[in-house]
């Protein structure tokens, strides 16, 4: 059984910063491309960013140049650093794990979920 655990979420003012974590563990092959997706009340579950098995990253419109994604392989765990938080960035805060090939940007292709993490953004 493969357990993903996300931590880190909390409420934080505009401008402010947070960093998430995410810890995998249990009986998987191979922890290939983790993401973080994040979903807002009422809206669909979007992806934030992603880091592929040779540390590749991939990140959205929104993310880019305020998050920061990387990956300790030996500890099988992911990060998100999010500075200048905004209203808009409020959230609950999934990690997904891939245990095929490639670098999926749809959730229905990551095998294995979190349970999430909120974090909320005041202004």
């Amino acid at each position: 059984q493969v357990q993903v655990v996300e931590s880190g979420g909390g409420l934080m003012q505009t401008g402010g910063s947070l960093r998430l974590s995410c810890a995998v563990s249990g009986d998987i092959f191979r922890v290939n491309t983790m993401a973080w997706f994040r979903q807002a009340p009422g809206k669909r579950r979007e992806l934030v960013a992603l880091i592929d098995y040779n540390h590749t990253t991939n990140y959205s419109d929104s993310a880019k140049g305020r998050f920061s994604i990387w990956r300790v392989d030996a500890e099988r765990s992911m990060y998100l650093q999010l500075n200048s938080l905004k209203p808009e960035d409020t959230a609950v805060y999934y990690c997904a794990v891939s245990d095929g090939f490639g670098s999926p940007l749809l959730s229905s292709e990551y095998d294995y979920w979190g349970q999430g993490t909120q974090v909320t953004v005041s202004s």
